[in-house]
Parts: C-alpha cells; structure tokens; sequence
C-alpha cells in the first residue's frame, strides 16, 4: 500500500478513528452520512487539518505524525472540490497551471503541461476562457485537470460530482471514470451517493459516527451490507438475528425463514421487490406472511416504495398499478409475503 492513514481527531462530542490503506493505481471510497467524519479524514489527508493522533505516510514519507505535520503545499497530492473552486480572475490554463506554477515550473513548461490535460478532458479550445464562461460539467474537468497536471501522489475528490446536474453527472461520472482508471497513484473518493462509490471504486470503506463499519469491493458491500445506512443505500432490508438452522429468530422478534442453513448471529436481508403485499392473507402455505400495516408510501423511479411497521419492518416495492388496485394508503392493514429462497443469510 502506498498511502497508509490512521486518522485520529476529536471534532466536539465526535471522535474520529479511521484507519486507511490504498495502493497505487487503486480508487479507494469514503462513503458515508453527513456528519459522520468523512470530509475531517480528507482535511487531514490534505494537510489542511493537523489530527490529534495517529499517522498519515505515503512510501516511505511520513505527511503526519512521529512528531511531523506536513502543510498542504508541501504534500505532493491534487484535489478536486465539490465546487471546483477555479481561481475567477485566471483563465482557465492560468488555473490548470497555477500548481505548477507555484512549484517553481517556468511560465511556457507550465502552460505547455496545462494545455495537454486540457485537451486530454475535451477542454482543447476553452482555455482562454475565465471559469465563469464554463459550465459546471465543464468547469469540474478543469478542475480535475489542475489535480493532476503535476503527477501527484495522492488524489483526493472531495464530492466532485454532487454539485452537477443529472445529465451532466452521468457523462463527468464517465469521464472520470476513464482517467482514474489511467492515475498511477492512489486515489481517495469522499461521498455520500453509492452511485458514485460504486461506479468509481476499487474498494469501498463506509464510515458512521467517526467509525469504519464496513469495508470491501463495491460488490461485496452491496450484497453483504452490514448496517442499515449500508442496506439502505443499496435497497435492501436488513433484519439482524440468531440463526437456528432454517429459521432466523429476529432479536426485535418475530421470525424469518430462509432457504439456508444458518447458526449464530446472523443477518437476514431482503429486497423490496421480493416482498408482495396483498389485502387479504394469501392463499397456499408461504413460509414468510405477516400481517403489517402500511407507514409511508413515496414515489421510487417506476414503482411505489412502501414502508411497513409490525412484528417485521419491511419495505416493499410495488408498480403504481398495482399500488392502486389495492387501494393503499398510509395506515392500511396489508399482508407481506417474501418467499425464503429470497432472502439472504449471511454472519454477523
């Protein structure tokens, strides 16, 4: 691994402790709620927050600790911003080399290695323009072109997307895709959209309460979340209990049966669209009905999302036909099937 991180600092009643490790050439995600200390561990990286503790080395070069704190003009590191914050009054070569500038690269080098990364992110004929004359998607690749125009060490991207709009997100998200894919160092991406953890990621560590809770490949985050910030960004229903063989007692009661044998802690997790509801108890012998009631219902891209509170909490996903012909709305008394071979078991 080439940046190595154990991020210790103290931000009022939150006590941030998060250890990091990325190798070069690999995307590493730092997904988690606001508020949970994720933007603290950048600012540390950057320099640009001294931590109460631990340890932050690239190589063999230590950036914080062993009584070492590095400023941020002195890391060899590019940042990209949720806000691009491109200097108004240069244009926008001007900014891509401003770096370089500073690092003491003549005027014509400087200009020369910003007009190559500016053709390399389609920005070839806008570099005499101001950042005011851009738009944001085009504003954001300058912006990831002043990062990396001095091959850096480090990257780090601080929400670099969530300032687009839709359409313009998709084709930056691709964009970035491309030239993190071709970034020799290692790359550490702050955000709160599993989309973008996901579509950009090697790894993925998810923080909550200034702790890491989870770590893996976006796949294995996605099908093995381990809280219910993690489930619920990835659409699933988690329900934490005790295996006892094909039965999962549920430490909030009630009980859950799966295909699969399982023992011990585990968690049972379910997809809301393998949940059916129905008006009356549905006919045959499901292993999994439950009576519930209705808590919520909002609109989810094509279907209708449905929450549900009773001996199980459950959400499901309904078409908007079908929601309907039902005739729900919040407060009704439904019945909840999953069939077991549709839920998934896996260890605490």
């Amino acid at each position: 691994m080439s940046l190595r991180a154990h991020v210790v600092v103290r931000r009022g009643p939150l006590l941030v402790d998060v250890e990091l490790a990325v190798a070069d050439g690999e995307v590493l995600a730092v997904l988690g709620p606001n508020g949970a200390g994720k933007s603290t561990v950048l600012r540390v990286l950057a320099g640009l927050l001294a931590p109460d503790g631990g340890r932050v080395s690239v190589g063999d070069d230590v950036w914080d600790g062993d009584d070492v704190h590095l400023p941020a003009h002195r890391r060899p590191l590019g940042m990209v911003f949720q806000d691009h914050l491109l200097f108004p009054h240069l244009s926008v070569t001007e900014n891509v080399a401003f770096g370089l500038r500073t690092r003491g690269v003549g005027k014509a080098a400087a200009r020369a290695a910003a007009a190559a990364w500016l053709e390399r992110v389609g920005l070839a004929d806008l570099g005499a323009r101001r950042p005011g004359q851009l738009s944001g998607g085009q504003a954001q690749r300058a912006a990831l072109a002043r990062a990396l125009v001095g091959d850096p060490r480090v990257l780090l991207l601080d929400e670099p997307l969530s300032a687009l709009d839709a359409r313009t997100r998709l084709a930056v998200r691709a964009e970035l895709h491309r030239h993190l894919s071709d970034y020799a160092g290692s790359a550490v991406l702050v955000t709160h959209d599993p989309v973008d953890a996901m579509a950009l990621a090697d790894r993925i560590v998810v923080i909550e309460d200034g702790r890491v809770v989870q770590a893996g490949t976006p796949a294995e985050v996605a099908r093995r979340p381990r809280t219910d910030y993690v489930a619920r960004l990835v659409g699933l229903v988690l329900l934490a209990g005790t295996g006892a063989g094909t039965t999962v007692e549920l430490d909030g009661g009630g009980t859950v049966a799966v295909a699969a044998e399982a023992r011990g802690p585990v968690f049972a997790a379910v997809r809301p669209e393998s949940v059916a509801l129905y008006l009356q108890r549905p006919a045959g012998s499901p292993r999994n009905v439950w009576p519930l009631r209705l808590a919520a219902a909002t609109p989810h891209g094509p279907v209708v999302r449905c929450d549900l509170v009773g001996e199980v909490a459950l959400t499901a996903d309904v078409t908007a036909t079908s929601f309907a012909e039902l005739g729900l709305a919040p407060g009704a008394e439904v019945w909840a099937s999953v069939k077991a071979s549709e839920v998934a078991v896996y260890p605490r």
